[in-house]
C-alpha cells in the first residue's frame, strides 16, 4: 500500500491552515499587554499601533486567522468591562474575514469567563 493513501489514525490529522495564533489570558490582563501579546501571537509587523484601530487594520488584512485565548478567563480583566467589549466587537467584524476565536479556560472559570463574555458580547 502506497504510504500516502494509507489512513490517518483518528487522533492524527494534515492540515493545510495556518497554526493557530495563541494568545496566553495571564499575559494580556492589561489593554497594553493584549497588545503586545496580539502582535507575538499573530507576527504582526513592528509597526502594528497597539491599538484598537491598528488591530481592526490588521485583521482585515490578514484574512483568515484562527485566534486561540488560553487563560481567557484572565483576558483583559485588569481592564474596565468596556474593554473586552471593544476587543469582542472587532473580533466579531473580523469573523466576517475569517477570523475564528477559541476562548480556552478550566473548568473553575468557565462559568465566569461565559458571564463576562455575554455581558461583553456587541
Amino acid at each position: 500500500m502506497d504510504s500516502a493513501a494509507r489512513p490517518l489514525p483518528p487522533w492524527l490529522s494534515v492540515s493545510t491552515d495556518p497554526a493557530p495564533a495563541v494568545i496566553d489570558g495571564r499575559a494580556a490582563r492589561t489593554r497594553a499587554a493584549f497588545f503586545e501579546e496580539a502582535a507575538r501571537a499573530m507576527r504582526l509587523p513592528g509597526y502594528f499601533g497597539r491599538n484598537w484601530d491598528a488591530l481592526t487594520d490588521s485583521l482585515r488584512d490578514a484574512g483568515k486567522v484562527s485566534l486561540v485565548v488560553e487563560h481567557a478567563e484572565e483576558l483583559l480583566s485588569a481592564e474596565p468591562a468596556d474593554q473586552l467589549a471593544t476587543l469582542l466587537a472587532i473580533l466579531a467584524d473580523a469573523a466576517g474575514t475569517g477570523l475564528t476565536l477559541t476562548l480556552c479556560t478550566d473548568p473553575d472559570h468557565q462559568a465566569l469567563l461565559r458571564r463576562r463574555t455575554a455581558a461583553a458580547l456587541p
